[in-house]
């Protein structure tokens, strides 16, 4: 998510719920289980370095904005504490009644914080407006594959699918596209600032906000008619407090300052508080993507470029794939907070499939110099071969520096790469590397919503793809739309297996590190749940 450019160019969805499934999920003390009375113990205080952009969901599409967006609205699906799977929230029930008609019910007698009615009409509106205003920065595009909403009573929405059997709909709806918001506050056609939707008190999640002070402080209290799948708050009162510094959140969590530290900490931060007696780190499962994008026009042998050839090309990139050690860069980098990965979807969904550590390398995840000259002298590129190499340091965190100059020395250590290695900040990376400045760069992916696919379409349907690399293969489009109107689990994990190996086989990227949500909190807080649906659950959280 975050500031990604790209906009699912076409959903898809069809029956049952899917996604990822048996993920580690991190989780500590409590219960977290519903009916909480949220009078135990005393308020939390949480830290974070995220930023909010926009509370309305229309004009967000940032890690920042969702993580309160997740609080305070509800949903018609989310997934419970230590799950993935998408479920009904405020919803009774939700199926597909026809291969393009997803129908949801709602609970009877819904209400917004303010006392307004929750009914059909509202969820219609919400999603009539997100496709209406569109904005830029908003996150519209997922609803790609919806062509209209209906209420045909209270209770009732049908949502009107483009193309039938879209195994990723159910997932949609949790996503940050998704907060109903109430018909009787929001603008139908324009984007609502922060304060006036605070002074409107349209918010029906666990929580409400009870005072606003953007990217300064938030106060929360509970929400007591919340009518859905996550646990009633824990504790009535949550402050989140937001830090332009990561140093003064490790100073202030590690002096008891504040309770809990989620969202962002460095590796050698949370290297250093893990020997402090008074906190506790807290793991849990990572979506966060770490990989190298080739441009299929400007890299070495590209087609663009004067001695272009495509096998050369393919046999730079398998090199490269080759040389890599994941290992090193996880441990001496990342002190473990980023791992290994080994597919271009990360460990823990459901469907992946590891193809990258046997097809390259020393067949075991490891890198294998023998191995990649041998792929190069086979297809007759002379070494060292020149990687003109980009990354920025003021968007994937202040450890970027370290990485990539840590896979110079990797490739370089090979004696069959001269990397030429350069950074630029975020503001132009984005322009430059879709106007094919960078011939190889540096990205990074945080998933919408627990499912395989948001790790495939976007990357590798084209044309369409966010990654404008000129990469096309009409076998991997083919088993990309074929996957995700397979309504049968063990038939559509059977060609995402065959999708990511026919990926390997090509290479458009190299992934090599999956990230790890962490925590850092006080040994007197309990209830946090660190899980693949990737979403901060306050409500489970007290002390």
């Amino acid at each position: 998510m975050s500031t990604r450019t790209w906009r699912i160019a076409a959903a898809t969805l069809t029956a049952s719920a899917m996604t990822i499934s048996a993920c580690t999920t991190s989780s500590t003390g409590g219960d977290g289980d519903s009916g909480g009375d949220g009078d135990s113990g005393g308020p939390l205080t949480i830290g974070t370095t995220d930023k909010v952009v926009s509370l309305d969901p229309a004009g967000a599409y940032d890690n920042g904005s969702s993580g309160v967006m997740q609080q305070v609205y509800p949903f018609l699906m989310n997934s419970a504490p230590g799950e993935a799977v998408p479920e009904p929230d405020i919803a009774a029930s939700a199926e597909f009644t026809s291969p393009k008609e997803f129908t949801v019910k709602l609970k009877e007698g819904l209400t917004f914080a303010n006392g307004n009615e929750l009914t059909s009409s509202d969820v219609k509106f919400t999603f009539d407006r997100q496709t209406k205003i569109a904005d830029p920065e908003g996150p519209s595009s997922l609803l790609g594959n919806l062509d209209k909403t209906t209420a045909p009573d209270d209770q009732t929405v049908v949502f009107h699918l483009k193309s039938g059997n879209d195994q990723t709909w159910p997932g949609v709806l949790t996503s940050v596209v998704a907060p109903i918001v109430d018909e009787d506050v929001f603008s139908p056609t324009e984007v609502m600032s922060d304060n006036d939707i605070v002074d409107g008190n349209p918010f029906a999640g666990p929580y409400q906000i009870d005072s606003y002070d953007k990217n300064s402080l938030v106060s929360y209290k509970a929400f007591d008619d919340y009518d859905g799948i996550l646990p009633a708050a824990k504790t009535n009162t949550v402050n989140v407090k937001y830090y332009a510094d990561a140093n003064n959140l490790k100073l202030d969590i590690g002096n008891g300052n504040i309770d809990m530290a989620y969202r962002t900490l460095g590796p050698t931060d949370i290297e250093d508080l893990s020997k402090n007696d008074d906190v506790k780190i807290h793991k849990g499962p990572g979506g966060e993507l770490r990989y190298m994008v080739y441009n299929f026009n400007t890299m070495p042998f590209g087609a663009k470029t004067k001695d272009a050839d495509p096998e050369k090309a393919l046999a730079v990139r398998q090199a490269m794939a080759d040389s890599l050690d994941r290992e090193a860069l996880s441990k001496q980098v990342y002190k473990g907070t980023f791992e290994p990965v080994y597919s271009f979807v990360p460990e823990g969904f459901e469907g992946q499939t590891q193809p990258l550590k046997k097809m390259y390398g020393d067949g075991d995840g490891g890198p294998d110099a023998e191995r990649a000259a041998e792929r190069l002298k086979d297809a007759g590129v002379e070494t060292p071969v020149t990687i003109h190499l980009q990354y920025n340091t003021d968007h994937y965190g202040s450890s970027s520096g370290e990485e990539y100059a840590m896979i110079k020395s990797q490739l370089e250590g090979t004696d069959l790469f001269k990397v030429d290695l350069q950074s630029t900040e975020w503001v132009q990376y984005g322009k430059d590397r879709t106007n094919d400045e960078y011939p190889v760069y540096q990205l990074g992916w945080y998933p919408d919503y627990s499912d395989a696919d948001n790790f495939l379409t976007p990357f590798f349907l084209n044309p369409g793809s966010f990654l404008a690399q000129h990469f096309n293969d009409e076998e991997i489009n083919e088993l990309i739309k074929e996957q995700r109107s397979e309504p049968d689990e063990d038939k559509r994990n059977e060609l995402l297996g065959e999708l990511q190996t026919k990926v390997a086989e090509k290479l458009p990227t190299l992934p090599f590190l999956q990230g790890a949500q962490v925590a850092v909190a006080g040994k007197d807080v309990k209830g946090i749940i660190l899980d693949p649906s990737f979403k901060l659950h306050m409500s489970t959280i007290e002390k």
